[in-house]
């Protein structure tokens, strides 16, 4: 079982206005410190944003580069991801694959695909239902 996710960021406080209420929709609690911010959840592992040194944010992020793909959530149900897909919009966030929303990743497959400020892939899957 993972203890927890650190992840560098370009800009550490426009990740956080994106971070703190998508994370806080799924339960997690912000915890910020001097070198970033936590997002913690009893049971869980926890996620940790910190600014990435100023030499390396004109690299930029790519999904499809080595290293990180994606992150995935569980949600507690479908509404919960409709939810989510609803705040992602209308926060003026990417969601991906909306043509085929909530089914981009198979059928009874209920998801939601976007991307926070720096393009890092988030899901967020529903339960299966019978």
């Amino acid at each position: 079982m993972l203890h927890h996710v650190e992840i560098y960021v370009s800009e550490l406080e426009r990740s956080i206005a994106f971070w703190s209420p998508f994370m806080s929709r799924l339960g997690y609690e912000a915890d910020r410190w001097s070198g970033g911010m936590n997002y913690v959840k009893q049971g869980e592992a926890y996620f940790c944003f910190l600014q990435a040194p100023a030499e390396h944010v004109a690299a930029g992020y790519h999904r499809k580069r080595v290293g990180l793909n994606h992150l995935a959530f569980r949600a507690r149900s479908r509404a919960q991801v409709d939810e989510l897909a609803a705040w992602v919009q209308s926060s003026g966030y990417t969601t991906l694959y909306e043509s085929e929303y909530p089914f981009a990743g198979g059928p009874g497959y209920y998801a939601l695909f976007c991307e926070d400020p720096d393009r890092i892939k988030v899901e967020v899957v529903a339960p299966s239902e019978p």
